[in-house]
């Protein structure tokens, strides 16, 4: 939901009474999308000459730019460090890529765990964009 400037409404969200971290409506998405092996060829950080001229996922290119369309949050979670900002940001414009943010330094190694007070929704990607469909998964919780 956005307001009258186009920026995008949290909703204000209490708990026990108190006022907590506001929330997206939920009806938006927020995606944090992997750059390399996800959207474009997998270049390692150690081959930063290849950045420039990676490969683009055309499918990744499609439906992230209709998620964005859609009024969803795009923001680019890499591993790429932040001296590859500029030629990151770069491609990603040069390549048409529409998006809210760009996040450096994630950590190397796969196997994530992320563990947030908010919903989190893990999405391994294996080759190919399309539109999401729902699963059910087993997954690993907190005992209570």
């Amino acid at each position: 939901m956005k307001n009258k400037k186009g920026e995008l409404k949290l909703i204000d969200a209490i708990e026990d009474g108190k006022t907590i971290s506001p929330v997206l409506p939920d009806e938006i998405k927020n995606y944090m999308i992997d750059i390399d092996g996800t959207i474009c060829d997998d270049i390692p950080n150690e081959e930063p000459e290849r950045m420039a001229t990676a490969g683009l996922y055309k499918d990744a290119l499609e439906t992230i730019n209709t998620w964005f369309d859609q009024g969803h949050i795009i923001t680019f979670f890499t591993s790429r460090v932040e001296e590859h900002r500029k030629v990151t940001e770069d491609w990603l414009k040069d390549n048409g890529f529409n998006y809210h943010g760009l996040l450096m330094g994630k950590p190397r190694g796969g196997n994530y765990h992320w563990i947030d007070n908010h919903i989190v929704r893990a999405t391994r990607f294996t080759g190919k964009f399309t539109n999401l469909v729902e699963k059910s998964a087993n997954i690993q919780v907190f005992k209570e």
